[in-house]
């Protein structure tokens, strides 16, 4: 997926192929959001005005840059668990071996959207750094990575509940929900408030 480029994989997207879906595409606009921020850092470090945050930037360039490549390696991890999965719905359903074939299927492409959801919120708390101590010059950026980082957010989550909700292990599927539901309400109010907070600054 990651050899294509920005058309040919918008052209997947919007194909009846199965894959990209709403995983991998969870996972670029996450990539994108993370890489913003970093942007934001690259504009603040060297000034003399942001010298005394410099090293906190620096850091946060780093840590932001690792979650770049991980989220865009999520995009092939996405596409790599979902296809087994859509294989497994043209299993007959007399065979006993579905149930076991679809349940592991399920659980692996949750995995990828679950990581995807997990690293989007490490990204929003960047966010959050980033725009206190980037530039000012550079903070509506920090503002739109924000909202691509809730954006990815969101849909990582869908596509986790999509396939809880086929698992027979509902105890398994419940304590997945249950981390999903927990990090939206935790990181939503989070994102939001970093958005205002920068969209207030422009009157």
């Amino acid at each position: 997926m990651l050899n294509k480029n920005v058309t040919e994989f918008t052209e997947a997207l919007a194909s009846k192929s199965a894959v990209p879906g709403g995983g991998g595409a969870s996972a670029l606009v996450g990539a994108i959001g993370i890489a913003l921020g970093d942007m934001v850092g690259e504009l603040t470090v060297g000034k003399k005005k942001y010298a005394d945050v410099e090293e906190d930037v620096r850091a946060l360039m780093v840590r932001a840059q690792e979650l770049r490549v991980k989220l865009l390696s999520c995009v092939n991890k996405d596409a790599k668990a979902f296809e087994p999965l859509s294989r497994a719905y043209g299993i007959p359903k007399d065979d006993p071996t579905r149930d076991e074939v679809m349940e592991k299927c399920l659980r692996d492409a949750a995995g990828a959207p679950l990581e995807i959801l997990d690293l989007c919120c490490e990204a929003i708390e960047l966010q959050k750094e980033f725009a206190a101590k980037g530039s000012v010059l550079a903070i509506s950026d920090a503002a739109t990575g924000v909202v691509f980082s809730l954006s990815a957010m969101y849909g990582a989550a869908v596509n986790v509940k999509v396939n809880t909700k086929s698992m027979k292990d509902r105890d398994y599927a419940e304590k997945i929900n249950a981390h999903v539901d927990a990090q939206i309400a935790k990181y939503r109010p989070i994102a939001e408030q970093i958005f205002q907070d920068v969209y207030g600054r422009f009157g």
